[in-house]
């Protein structure tokens, strides 16, 4: 599945191998299950079951970094150390002149270390939900000569970014590997337990000895000088150590924890250049194929075989359609392209180890069907990507040609059956240009396409390009088929120099330029020349709280802003769990990007707007589920709802209880790359808890009653900020608005009807809002204002409601083309930014293709 996040809904357990058949069964629901007291193993138990292969359970004969001494006799195997004849025959006497001091290992002992803590590390992967794995900086410490001074290597350092997640893992250790018990001597025992707190402190581990047991007796002879020698006799054991993280979240007097961590822990973010980009366009324009030959660096074979990897739902598979937000990330340095067609590249954090000086590429492919309008918009406005390929069809579709003029006239006028896909595309196109986004339209299919037909196509596209004072620019490619998928042929690069990036830094306007490229994913045309644009595009610089607006107009803006996509509901690891003193507690992993600021593990963070104490959460929280078709998917409330929703008291944001929770930070993925810390415009996972509520029942509260009520339900559209310090020295709290005044500069805003709903889009937020006003702008300072609308009449407890629109606003002389209009949510306050772009969009019809949109700018926040 293509997405920022993945995890293993059933990671392997840590179950320990002394566990009876009975406990066993016991404690098979939970994935965190360690042995802590000898009472629940059997202890008649004389061996354990084989190793597993894969798993976090690891079997070894011993730790030790230098050979073995040799036994004349082991209670515990027919076999004694040092020699391949059974423990009968090896009772005699060995002659002193054999019993040199032990040579040195084959393997040296740093050698040897280094390939033990490898195994620990896979070992503890091997427990952690998340798919992804550490990312390099396996640093082994340095072997002192003396054996004793190990000691000092045993305080747990820097831990290993991808192991916080971690549930441990078990070392069964004087236990081979088919589970017979072998044992070592008790001197034998420290050193290998001093070996593997080594070992796990070099990656931020620590080790709990959770048993030992004596299986058996050993003998060995002991030269005490030239002509005298001693016969010892010693118990064998066999010990399991559990290998725990450690999470250095510092911890205030009252037990909670801080927004810092100790610095030896701390890790820097992926500083690696990163690009967003959206892939939009009509349904079976190819956007998904082209992914999957981007990011597979294979080609397609003309029926979809390079997507099928990046579809999340079986419906897509059955049907070639795509419902959802499919994500893929591809990563460039030089002339390399690192995507999955390279060895050793099976997972993302592969791609940022080996584009580590160069450049990542986000990439973001979305519905074409205007059944699915709100998953395209989600990509173009929600994730507000800083490039946009619209992909057009070459190919003739067997519906009516469009003549520039959008012609969405249905054969049936149901569910996008019947509406030709240029016209779709020229819907794509025109809200592109609409949103002033940087823009690249990439043809596909071009192999299938007739010169004639193309040529018409293109002629629509430049005019409307053209029109909006951006200059379109034809690009094709001499570089050879086959050298397009490994790397990015040079000449294609200078091209893409010479006519996209020079152009766009002489202007200093990324937008002047809308590269247009032929491509075929069969084939492989253009596919190195679209390398070469992803390689090339220029980054916008890093963004900050004041790209909006200026930070003494809007002095509650938080220091840091995360934007909710999407929630996915985990459970705290066994190490997170000791850190946080939250056994068993909820931790929800949210995904998205932060707009700006920086966020570290152990960050106290708020998270909301949720609705408030006082207010009907169910009521209040809009159902986010697929829109049967066309229409639009907003409740058409009663009078009666409408005079309850008029009724609400509109309080302070400071003032409504419950509406923002406070949670800790306790894990970061930037792009699936366990990080400490992500910043701003990046995009990927946080996982948080929440903070206890510390208010003290009253002796009236039934106890029942308080532990009924449910935990926050997070959805997307929501933000995780850091309050500025401002806002703590102030008491105050994030803003969260139940209305909106926006700015829209065409005057066919003027086409939306006073007290009619449509659905407002704002960064990641989706809502119904109502249209409470439409007002022109007036550009004449001696002109008189004819406003007369009463504003408390809107929020009055009247069944029925009556606004008035005024007409004057048409009168050229008196009002500029700037139009306002006044919008109240209708479910739930949401957090927005000021200064920020939102898209209306009206009730779709059986001949629009949904995304008729108008396209504006916040300028007030009502509380």
């Amino acid at each position: 599945m293509a997405s920022i996040f993945t995890f293993d809904h059933d990671p392997p357990r840590v179950n320990s191998p002394w566990l009876s058949e009975q406990v066993h069964a016991e404690h098979s629901a939970t994935t965190r299950v360690i042995v802590d007291s000898e009472q629940l193993s059997d202890p008649q138990l004389d061996r354990l079951e084989a190793e597993p292969q894969d798993g976090p359970i690891e079997y070894k004969l011993h730790l030790l970094l230098r050979p073995r001494r040799i036994y004349s006799k082991m209670s515990t195997t027919s076999r004694v150390s040092g020699s391949q004849q059974s423990g009968q025959t090896r009772e005699a006497k060995q002659p002193r002149q054999a019993r040199q001091p032990p040579t040195s290992s084959s393997q040296t002992r740093q050698n040897r270390l280094h390939h033990l803590t490898t195994q620990l590390l896979w070992r503890l992967q091997q427990s952690s939900p998340y798919h992804s794995t550490a990312r390099r900086d396996l640093v082994v410490p340095k072997l002192p000569e003396d054996i004793a001074d190990l000691a000092a290597l045993e305080k747990p350092g820097k831990l290993l970014p991808g192991l916080e997640a971690s549930n441990g893992a078990l070392y069964e250790i004087g236990v081979a590997d088919d589970g017979a018990f072998v044992g070592l001597t008790k001197d034998e025992m420290d050193e290998s337990m001093t070996t593997l707190k080594v070992m796990a402190a070099s990656l931020g581990c620590r080790v709990e000895v959770q048993r030992m047991k004596a299986v058996g007796s050993c003998e060995w002879t002991d030269d005490i000088s030239e002509f005298n020698s001693k016969v010892r006799v010693e118990d064998l054991w066999v010990a399991e150590a559990l290998v725990m993280p450690v999470l250095n979240i510092q911890r205030n007097k009252d037990g909670q924890s801080t927004n810092k961590l100790d610095d030896s822990s701390r890790r820097d973010a992926s500083f690696t250049e990163q690009l967003r980009v959206s892939l939009i366009g009509p349904t079976a324009s190819g956007k998904t194929t082209l992914l999957g030959t981007l990011s597979n660096g294979t080609l397609d074979n003309g029926r979809g075989s390079s997507r099928i990897n990046l579809l999340r739902h079986r419906h897509e598979v059955a049907s070639g359609r795509t419902s959802s937000i499919a994500q893929e990330l591809i990563g460039y340095e030089g002339h390399r392209i690192f995507n999955y067609r390279v060895d050793n590249i099976n997972e993302w954090p592969d791609i940022h180890d080996r584009a580590e000086n160069g450049r990542l590429v986000f990439m973001l492919d979305s519905a074409g069907h205007p059944r699915y309008q709100r998953t395209t918009l989600r990509a173009l406005i929600g994730w507000a990507p800083h490039w946009t390929l619209l992909c057009i069809p070459a190919n003739e579709d067997n519906a009516p040609a469009s003549s520039g003029v959008h012609s969405l006239s249905g054969a049936d006028g149901a569910m996008g059956v019947g509406i030709a896909s240029m016209d779709l595309a020229m819907a794509h196109l025109d809200l592109c240009l609409k949103l002033t986004m940087p823009l690249a339209i990439i043809v596909t299919k071009c192999e299938l396409g007739q010169r004639a037909l193309l040529k018409d196509r293109l002629n629509i596209v430049f005019t409307k390009v053209k029109a909006m004072g951006r200059t379109p620019k034809l690009l094709t490619s001499t570089a050879r088929d086959e050298d397009n998928l490994a790397e990015v042929p040079d000449q294609d690069l200078q091209k893409i120099e010479n006519e996209v990036v020079d152009p766009i830094k002489r202007s200093n306007d990324p937008l002047s330029v809308v590269p247009v490229i032929l491509t075929s994913a069969v084939k492989g045309i253009g596919i190195g020349l679209t390398h070469a644009l992803l390689r090339s595009f220029p980054v916008p610089p890093v963004p900050t709280a004041r790209d909006f607006v200026p930070l003494a107009l809007n002095p509650e803006q938080p220091d840091a802003l995360f934007h909710i996509d999407e929630v996915f509901e985990m459970s705290l690891s066994r190490a997170q769990s000791t850190a946080t003193s939250a056994s068993n507690k909820s931790a929800p992993v949210v995904t998205g990007y932060l707009r700006f600021g920086r966020l570290s593990i152990g960050d106290r963070v708020v998270l909301g707007p949720f609705p408030g104490d006082d207010e009907d959460s169910g009521a209040l929280v809009p159902k986010d589920h697929p829109s049967p078709g066309y229409g639009l998917s907003i409740p058409h409330p009663s009078s009666a709802e409408f005079a309850r929703l008029s009724s609400r008291n509109v309080l302070s944001a400071s003032r409504v209880e419950g509406e923002w929770r406070q949670a800790t930070i306790v894990n970061i993925r930037d792009l699936r790359l366990p990080v400490q810390t992500i910043e701003a415009g990046q995009a990927g996972s946080i996982q948080i808890i929440f903070d206890e509520d510390n208010e003290e029942p009253s002796e009236s509260t039934d106890i029942l009653e308080k532990s009924i009520i449910p935990s926050p339900r997070i959805r997307k559209g929501q933000v995780l900020a850091v309050p500025s310090k401002h806002m703590v020295a102030t008491g105050l709290s994030l803003q969260a608005a139940s209305s909106l005044t926006a700015s829209f500069s065409s005057s066919d805003v003027k086409s939306l009807t006073v007290n009619s709903l449509v659905n407002a889009y704002v960064g990641m937020v989706r809502a119904a809002v109502r249209v409470l006003r439409v007002t022109g702008q007036n550009s004449n300072p001696d002109a008189r204002k004819v406003w007369t609308e009463d504003h408390d009449d809107v929020f009055a407890m009247n069944d029925h409601i009556e606004l008035e629109r005024i007409k004057s606003e048409a009168d050229p002389d008196l009002y500029s083309a700037e139009y306002h209009v006044l919008l109240e949510f209708l479910n739930s306050r949401e957090w927005i930014e000021l200064g920020s772009q939102i898209v209306l969009v009206e009730g779709g019809s059986k001949d629009k293709s949904g995304l008729e949109g108008f396209v504006g700018k916040v300028i007030e926040i009502g509380e």
